[in-house]
């Protein structure tokens, strides 16, 4: 038809790999908020929020993204598909930054912050948040290709990205059954970066926690 496959896929990679980074970003700071206030101060706040993670945990990340998408199947754009990835996608960041908040409030340095007497603030924001990221962003970058198969996936089924707008997914979707056979390379060569992607990320995010569990033996 005219159209240049490997050219397609690396324009297509842009609204991919943003509907990834956008939705990271997005599920680092709504779960990130959550776990770190509910570890943090406990009781029946922690109690609260925790079950309203529990209700959200309990919903299939892209069950629900199907069902959101086909309800605004008129207004489907890269940033709805970003929220609606980030409603139910920020369940797990919430759960580890509440149990590496939970760790790192008992640690000496907190206890010398109370005792010079520093803020619950600031002691939440410049003591125990910074010593608790590395578990999340480990899980954050692994996260990310997990976000850009999503799109993938939503696109391909025709309820995510819209045909106009290039991306691996929305490529996949354009493919027929018979083009394996007769045009093999329109549905394999996004499909082979799409993977690619997605073992990098991977690898990406098990080097982390490697060098994360290093540091700390070290310590």
């Amino acid at each position: 038809q005219g159209c240049d496959i490997y050219a397609r896929v690396v324009y297509g990679a842009r609204a991919s790999v943003s509907v990834g980074i956008l939705t990271t970003i997005a599920v680092v700071l709504i779960g990130g908020t959550v776990g770190a206030l509910a570890g943090y101060f406990g009781g029946w706040f922690d109690a609260l929020l925790s079950r309203i993670t529990d209700v959200f945990f309990a919903i299939p990340l892209l069950l629900a993204a199907i069902v959101f998408m086909q309800m605004f199947k008129g207004s489907r754009s890269i940033f709805m598909v970003v929220i609606v990835l980030s409603m139910f996608g920020w369940t797990s960041i919430a759960r580890i930054t509440r149990g590496s908040v939970l760790s790192a409030k008992n640690e000496e340095f907190v206890t010398a912050a109370r005792a010079t007497g520093a803020s619950r603030a600031r002691i939440l924001l410049s003591h125990i948040i910074p010593n608790s990221m590395a578990p999340i962003i480990v899980y954050a970058t692994v996260a990310l290709g997990t976000f850009i198969v999503s799109e993938a996936s939503l696109s391909f089924m025709g309820i995510g990205l819209p045909l106009e707008v290039i991306s691996w997914g929305s490529m996949l979707s354009l493919a027929e059954k018979a083009l394996l056979t007769n045009a093999w390379w329109i549905i394999v060569i996004p499909g082979v970066f799409l993977v690619v992607t997605l073992l990098c990320m991977t690898n990406i995010g098990h080097d982390l926690r490697r060098r994360a569990n290093h540091r700390h033996s070290n310590l």
